[in-house]
């Protein structure tokens, strides 16, 4: 079932995400194949991670050439006519049929070139890596040349046309250099230097970013694949309903949470408001909130999901491999505060602007079965030890990002098949002991095809990334946009951070988190951090913040594109329902610039202190956008003016006094707002104050309201 399909049935009120199983498929199909390979990839990644028999370098060779083939069969399998369910020949008979054997043969021949650079490669790495460093032989350049048109090809069919640009960008400005206008101009890299750099080196597409996916994030992204697989996103979902049942705007957070979290492990905002967003809009929509309110809601929640710790949509795997000196658990501790405020944010936002629109705000009715509460916290405590483990071998024990990944992904097996075997063995479930073995054995083997299906894409983009990002290096471009921008800022560090936000945002257009991340981390971040002399974490935290509001940021908007379509919404009207929810998100890059401690890696005084004005003036900046406030017009534009300016004071400016200053205002006009926006405001303040016990001035007692 297509996710569209799966939003459907979600918009009756089933809560299900429904998963195609590998049983209804034939045991010799395309996809059995799939799983096959799978398991035979994902053995050797955990091999690998459990004994290191290689140089990683060496290692990243063989990873990236392994997941290429595997997302190669991934596609023959989706162009079958039985979605890879149907018997082998048959499967591949219709994948080479009228209509797509030009993708085929395109995609047969690459795997081939893939198969044959990877050997290749594998087998003569020494004298790549170190015995011929900086040169190579004449058939090693056709090499590499024929397979960065493959890696090309495969970018495009995994990202689009968009993406592509920018890959041919880059290999166009290291060639064409020398035209490129003022501090963008250099002499240009030749053609052989262009193929070293990103193939015959080790480097470039095989380079660090494609080493760091193969030694830290594709386990955590297999753990992902399990958790889809033994039915987690089921659980998010009705914790999610269960928690929002308590409050007015119920049913619309419902979105805020599980887009959240199932975002924070994708890794892209905008295929994440596809994927949770074919349930959640068609939900809202449903109970009565406007499509172009319900596709904001869900662009907003996916876009905030991959700044939430621990993973941060895989962000935070990169920006601990970028800083020097600092660990995993350190980025994940600098990032709580800056999430906590976006969170409750968009929490309040989406309760000013959802619960007046929503008809029916009691969300518990719309559970389709009543999960009983020993399955429910059993099921709890089935995804809760995986993720116990994950805490401890990071925070107490200490241990690297890849071992707490292979100790967290072997615990979510042991929970993910023992659990319902338990269940059956005592009579709590309706199959017998060997018919749920069987069914968690397959969904395992699924769960690793699963990982696969999820770690191809963002595989194939570093890669892509890490070639260009390579070229660029090479060229010096990075020292050209350092200069660039101290020329157009004067040195001023507020004009500096705008203009950086403005090129994050840019470079960010059409790209998932890890890439967008990448791009800005390297280009951009050395300089506020060098120059204007930002601590190494304000830096980065800057340039990951603005880098995801590509995705909310018109004219391009792709996160909120894809909501909108789905919700069946105008465009120009869903983006400017999105930026009136996420309004904090583009000041709050700026808090890390005046008030790095925010994203420290310990917390004290200071940086709860700096977070809580953070936190108010985000809410009052909410408060002033999308309250609804019963004055005239003169008064309600003076009224959500004052709130934005009091908040955006609050949250940014260095001064404590100004600070502070700016709450007691915030204060002080919700008291105003709180009496003068009621039928008898006089009779109010007196009854507050005890002055008078008959409710005000006589001839105007009315009931008051809210």
């Amino acid at each position: 079932m297509s996710d569209a399909e799966a939003g459907a049935r979600a918009g009756t009120g089933d809560v299900s995400f429904d998963r195609a199983q590998p049983w209804d498929a034939e045991l010799v199909s395309l996809r059995n194949v799939l799983i096959a390979l799978s398991v035979v990839f994902w053995a050797g990644v955990m091999l690998y991670t459990k004994f290191y028999p290689m140089p990683r370098a060496q290692f990243g060779v063989a990873f990236l050439g392994g997941i290429l083939i595997l997302y190669i069969v991934t596609e023959l399998m989706a162009m079958s006519d039985g979605d890879g369910n149907g018997h082998l020949l048959a499967d591949l008979k219709s994948a080479y049929g009228p209509g797509n054997r030009v993708d085929a043969a395109l995609l047969s021949l690459s795997a081939i070139d893939v198969l044959a650079t990877t050997v290749y490669m594998s087998v003569n790495f020494q004298a790549l890596y170190v015995e011929r460093a900086g040169r190579a032989l004449p058939h090693e350049y056709v090499m590499a040349a024929v397979f960065s048109v493959v890696m090309v090809y495969l970018t495009w069919r995994s990202f689009g046309g968009t993406f592509v640009a920018v890959v041919l960008l880059g290999f166009g400005y290291g060639y064409f250099g020398m035209y490129a206008p003022g501090p963008l101009q250099h002499g240009g890299l030749g053609v052989e230097r262009i193929l070293r750099t990103v193939v015959v080196s080790v480097d470039g597409f095989f380079g660090f970013l494609t080493q760091l996916v193969a030694a830290w994030i594709a386990l955590f992204l297999l753990y992902a694949g399990f958790l889809k697989a033994y039915g987690a996103f089921d659980l998010i979902m009705r914790l999610a309903f269960r928690s929002a049942k308590y409050i007015d705007s119920g049913i619309a957070q419902t979105a805020v949470l599980s887009s959240a979290v199932i975002g924070s492990v994708n890794g892209s905002q905008t295929a994440n408001a596809g994927m949770t967003g074919s349930f959640t809009i068609p939900l809202m929509k449903r109970n009565g909130v406007k499509p172009e309110t319900a596709g904001a809601i869900e662009a907003v929640a996916s876009t905030a999901g991959q700044v939430l710790p621990p993973v941060m949509g895989a962000g935070a795997f990169i920006m601990a491999s970028l800083i020097t000196g600092v660990t995993y658990v350190d980025v994940i501790i600098a990032g709580i505060i800056p999430a906590v405020i976006l969170s409750l944010t968009i929490f309040v936002a989406v309760h000013y602007v959802a619960a007046p629109q929503l008809d029916d705000t009691d969300a518990s009715k719309l559970l389709g079965d009543k999960m009983p509460r020993s399955e429910f916290a059993s099921e709890s405590l089935k995804y809760g030890i995986p993720l116990a483990v994950l805490i401890y071998k990071l925070g107490v024990e200490q241990v690297t990002v890849g071992t707490a990944a292979l100790w967290t992904t072997g615990a979510m097996l042991l929970t993910g098949m023992l659990f319902p075997v338990i269940h059956s063995a005592v009579g709590d479930a309706d199959e017998t002991v060997v018919e749920s073995l069987k069914r968690t054995t397959w969904e395992t083997l699924d769960g690793a095809r699963e990982g696969v299906v999820v770690l191809a894409p963002v595989t194939i983009i570093l890669a892509a990334i890490n070639g260009v990002v390579d070229i660029l290096t090479a060229t010096g471009v990075p020292t050209a946009i350092s200069l660039t921008l101290l020329d157009l800022s004067g040195g001023v560090l507020l004009i500096a951070a705008i203009l950086s936000m403005i090129i994050c945002i840019i470079l960010g257009l059409g790209m998932p988190t890890t890439a967008s991340y990448t791009i800005v981390a390297l280009l951009v971040a050395p300089t506020l951090i060098s120059q204007f002399f930002l601590p190494e974490f304000a830096g980065h935290f800057f340039v990951f913040y603005a880098a995801i509001l590509a995705g909310l940021t018109p004219p391009i908007a792709t996160c909120v594109a894809v909501a909108c379509g789905i919700a069946g919404a105008n465009f120009w009207r869903s983006c400017w329902e999105a930026i009136k929810l996420s309004a904090p998100l583009f000041i709050l890059p700026f808090t890390f610039v005046y008030h790095p401690e925010v994203v420290s890696a310990e917390f004290n005084q200071l940086s709860l202190t700096s977070g809580g004005f953070a936190l108010f003036g985000a809410i009052a900046m909410i408060h002033g956008i999308n309250y609804r406030f019963v004055f005239g017009d003169v008064v309600t534009i003076t009224s959500r003016i004052s709130f934005f300016v009091a908040g955006v004071l609050a949250m940014v400016y260095p001064s404590r006094v100004v600070q502070t200053a700016a709450v007691l205002l915030v204060i002080a006009m919700y008291v105003l707002q709180s009496f003068a926006g009621r039928p008898d405001p006089v009779g109010v303040l007196t009854r507050t104050l005890g002055l008078s016990s008959g409710g005000g001035v006589p001839g105007t007692e009315q009931p008051d309201r809210e």
